[in-house]
């Protein structure tokens, strides 16, 4: 992983996800779709945010983020939204299994 020197909560970055979702779909029932949002108790040890040291591979291999976060997220709600027949597949069976182990009597 590499830091782009864009540090946000994690909430906010769910936020951001919430309103391109809200541009995109404009007609859609979930709007806003920050509604959607639901709590869970943190795990012990959870991240509230995440915040990668670029500057390493910035000064030794020049390299710099191209895209920046909003654009980047941007792009990320577009393609799934483009493939949806993809997110379902990801969204069902072992994976849904998974999230109902982990995730169970989490709720805020």
């Amino acid at each position: 992983n590499v830091g782009g020197r864009c540090e946000m909560a994690n909430i906010e970055l769910i936020r951001l996800v919430c309103q391109v979702l809200d541009e995109m779909l404009p007609g859609s029932a979930f709007r806003p779709h920050e509604q959607l949002i639901m709590h869970v108790r943190d795990r012990p040890g959870h991240d509230r945010r995440y915040a990668m040291n670029a500057s390493k591979i910035e000064r030794e291999l020049g390299w710099r983020p191209r895209v920046a976060l909003a654009d980047g997220v941007r792009r990320t709600v577009s393609w799934y939204l483009a493939n949806a027949e993809w997110t379902r597949g990801v969204t069902s069976g072992s994976y849904r299994d998974w999230i109902a182990v982990n995730y169970a009597g989490r709720s805020a």
